[in-house]
């Protein structure tokens, strides 16, 4: 009877370990899944359609482009917005020929000392598309280059629903701003990634260098 016993209790330990097994198992498979899951969330994140659920100061920012921002230091959202905007431009690598533009122009200290400015901002991209012929001489001319920029310059931090419509630049004439947050322009250049807070500034990426008319 005691050999009988300890065989049927030796036989449900076995039953009830092969049970935990298999349920530890079944967690594993799970938790692969989950981890498969966990994976892809990065990728949905750094997607236009969830900037919005981004946390920080890229949680205002919209735009197709926006996942080009560095995600950390300071060039990165949360990096540009403690620092005045030409200092916060200066940071990013999208922005380094406005940057150098900037600098040629003498406009560091008059933007970065600004209270409130809303700046369209080309990457390097846009003003790749001009000539080089033509870039070379914009540079070089410090009245003309100061036109064109201070042409993407208008008073203000003005967000997604002021900055629509007839704006006034520093260079005392006019761009027009069309669209929401679903699809963006200025004077026909494409909002890249709009809204993005720096300390004295409100800068909306654009994929086009914006003209004064005559230019």
């Amino acid at each position: 009877m005691k050999i009988t016993t300890l065989r049927r209790s030796s036989a449900v330990v076995v039953a009830a370990t092969a049970l935990t097994l298999g349920l530890g198992a079944c967690g594993s498979s799970d938790n692969t899944a989950g981890d498969t899951s966990s994976d892809s969330t990065p990728m949905s994140a750094s997607s236009p359609t969830s900037a919005a659920a981004m946390s920080g100061a890229a949680s205002q920012t919209f735009g197709p482009a926006c996942s080009a921002i560095p995600k950390s230091g300071a060039g990165s959202f949360d990096g540009m917005v403690k620092d005045p905007v030409a200092t916060a431009a200066s940071n990013n690598p999208l922005l380094s020929t406005l940057v150098t533009a900037v600098g040629k122009a003498g406009l560091v200290d008059t933007l970065n000392g600004a209270d409130g400015l809303t700046v369209f901002a080309p990457t390097n991209d846009a003003f790749a598309k001009l000539p080089k012929a033509t870039l070379d001489k914009v540079l070089a001319d410090k009245a003309t280059l100061t036109k064109i920029l201070t042409h993407h310059v208008v008073a203000g931090q003005l967000d997604p629903t002021k900055v629509v419509g007839a704006q006034t630049t520093l260079n005392k004439d006019g761009v027009t701003v069309s669209g929401d947050t679903n699809g963006m322009s200025v004077d026909g250049a494409k909002v890249l990634c709009g809204n993005i807070p720096t300390a004295n500034a409100t800068v909306y990426v654009i994929d086009t260098v914006l003209m004064p008319k005559g230019m």
